[in-house]
């Protein structure tokens, strides 16, 4: 399955550090962004660099029918005032079992987390880019 491929390539990078605006596709820190994009490059799939850029590719899929691979939306704390596209602030991949992978915040690494009721409060929308809906 490729979306396993692409959470596989994403896992090797557990405990890189973050840092806000890390550049494109190096491997020594990265944003949630830029580790999205990096995690679907090397598997052959080019994204935009921003997470709102990435909310515009590939096919909506509701809470409910998400799979391994699809690409979760967020707003955060600063942006969850704002309208439309610029609510976005953040951008994780769903892994199965409830868990994503990504990064996010100064002092944090690329970790997996529970999609608790912190992350289901602030989500705003998945997009699948692998595979059909």
């Amino acid at each position: 399955m490729f979306a396993q491929q692409i959470i596989s390539t994403g896992l090797q990078y557990l405990g890189t550090p973050y840092l806000f605006n890390s550049l494109t596709y190096q491997t020594d820190t990265f944003d949630c962004s830029s580790f999205i994009q990096y995690i679907f490059r090397v598997n052959g799939i080019l994204l935009p660099r921003n997470s709102r850029q990435q909310f515009i590719v590939g096919v909506p899929i509701s809470f409910k029918k998400i799979k391994k691979g699809d690409l979760l939306f967020f707003t955060t704390k600063s942006r969850k005032i704002r309208l439309g596209l610029s609510r976005i602030g953040h951008v994780a991949i769903y892994i199965g079992q409830g868990r994503i992978l990504h990064t996010y915040r100064q002092g944090k690494k690329v970790m997996i987390s529970e999609l608790n009721s912190h992350w289901k409060q602030s989500f705003i929308g998945a997009k699948r880019v692998v595979g059909k809906p």
